[in-house]
């Protein structure tokens, strides 16, 4: 890996590490709020409105990503920022540190677990598919989703998939079930396709996926997956009260599955039996219950995700003294040239904190056409930032340098390539250089 492959991986790492925390933070901040919440929600607006509280943790990680408007950039060192690619070397960068930074490793590595976890998730769903090879489709009428009976007895019922779910029923479905426990059976995984259950499960397995290392992320996967069968069986009594003991029948007689389905609905050992059987006893909670519960769960989502929002706004630091005030102009001093030869261009431009200036088509003799785009921001301790964004010329691509010093100090931005002879002298040199000083003030 060359030294400007390496020091792309560490500006990833770090701007990785700074929004990766935030994220964790906020995961962790709504699974606790909603491990709290959970159980009183259900106990008091039913199985069906606390399910919702899940929208808590999708909803407090966006908002620990959204940008904040007015945010300046993160602070970098002062440097001279050089870049060459003569003989595949390159020119060291002043203020850029000497070892491999740790997040970087951090990044890689949660960048190999996140991709064992999904692999381990798709093969996972691809045995399950296999085991339905050979299955004959049902006629099953109002049912609203494709209906297949396995090979065997040990697959289904459940629902299989996000996008085009299918509703599995085992091999002697007929036979196992009465006539109501059949058609209960049938009313409960419809309701998993009704309700979307099987893009809550694929959402929910990408953020596992995602936070990996997090524990609370597999304990909300797996209290995620149990709350939504309370849930499925919350909606299927409040249209077949009358028949709970059938429906407890139903659920004594159906087997664990033997393979796990990461993106679908089956009857696994993650779902406690006898909570759900001891949920058919309970009273269903009225209408007003209910939508009381919607309300309460839509609060409490919006709540914690303005409350992250809230949290995740960086401090605006503390003005130390000669710190330039964001409301002033600046005056930016530009010379630029080619290698060592004299300089070809001089500028003295007045901008806004934030205002770009901009030089297309610059005069640079033997080079191609060249693009410049330059800036002038506040920084901390008194000093000012010049952000640039230059393409064209000598450069094989964009590239964003910037540098900071003191107003009225001087610093340069020297980019492009140092063409070596055989004796490894320098035979041409296409690098623009650019001396850079900012003021406070027009």
């Amino acid at each position: 890996m060359s030294e400007i492959q390496l020091r792309s991986l560490e500006t990833l790492a770090m701007a990785w590490t700074a929004r990766g925390w935030l994220a964790l933070l906020a995961f962790t901040a709504a699974v606790l709020a909603l491990a709290a919440l959970r159980r009183p929600s259900r106990r008091w607006f039913g199985a069906e409105r606390a399910f919702q509280l899940w929208l808590l943790p999708p909803l407090a990680l966006l908002a620990s990503q959204l940008p904040h408007a007015g945010v300046a950039s993160a602070p970098l060192p002062p440097l001279l920022y050089t870049i060459t690619s003569a003989a595949g070397t390159a020119l060291p960068q002043a203020g850029a540190g000497d070892g491999f930074d740790w997040r970087a490793m951090a990044l890689l590595l949660w960048l190999g677990g996140l991709a064992a976890v999904l692999l381990a998730a798709v093969a996972a769903q691809r045995r399950y598919r296999r085991r339905l090879r050979g299955a004959v489709p049902m006629a099953t009428a109002s049912v609203g989703w494709p209906v297949l009976r396995a090979v065997t007895d040990d697959v289904g019922p459940a629902l299989v998939g996000a996008w085009r779910s299918r509703i599995v029923l085992p091999a002697d479905f007929l036979q196992r079930y009465d006539a109501t426990e059949q058609a209960l059976i049938l009313a409960h995984e419809r309701a998993h396709a009704r309700r979307g259950d099987g893009w809550w499960c694929l959402v929910a397995q990408m953020l596992a996926a995602l936070l990996w290392c997090h524990p609370l992320a597999w304990w909300a996967l797996a209290a995620l997956r149990h709350d939504q069968e309370l849930a499925c069986d919350a909606a299927v009594l409040r249209e077949h009260g009358a028949q709970r003991r059938s429906y407890a029948n139903a659920m004594l007689k159906t087997r664990s599955a033997a393979l796990a389905l990461p993106v679908g609905c089956s009857w696994s050992p993650r779902h406690p039996l006898t909570e759900r059987i001891a949920m058919l006893k309970q009273h269903e909670p009225g209408r007003l219950r209910r939508r009381c519960g919607s309300l309460v769960a839509l609060s409490a989502a919006l709540a914690v995700a303005g409350s992250v929002y809230a949290a995740t706004q960086p401090a605006a630091p503390a003005k130390t003294a000669g710190q330039a005030d964001v409301a002033e102009r600046y005056t930016l001093k530009l010379v630029l040239g080619v290698g060592s030869e004299p300089p070809r261009y001089h500028g003295t431009f007045c901008l806004k904190p934030g205002q770009f200036f901009d030089m297309t088509n610059t005069n640079l003799g033997r080079l191609p056409p060249w693009h410049g785009r330059f800036t002038v921001v506040p920084a901390e301790h008194g000093q000012l930032e010049i952000q640039a964004t230059m393409s064209g010329g000598p450069l094989a691509g964009p590239t964003n340098p910037r540098i900071r010093m003191l107003p009225g100090q001087q610093g340069t931005i020297q980019v492009g390539r140092k063409l070596a002879d055989k004796d490894g002298r320098v035979a041409e040199d296409e690098t623009i250089r650019i001396d850079l000083t900012p003021s406070v003030g027009c």
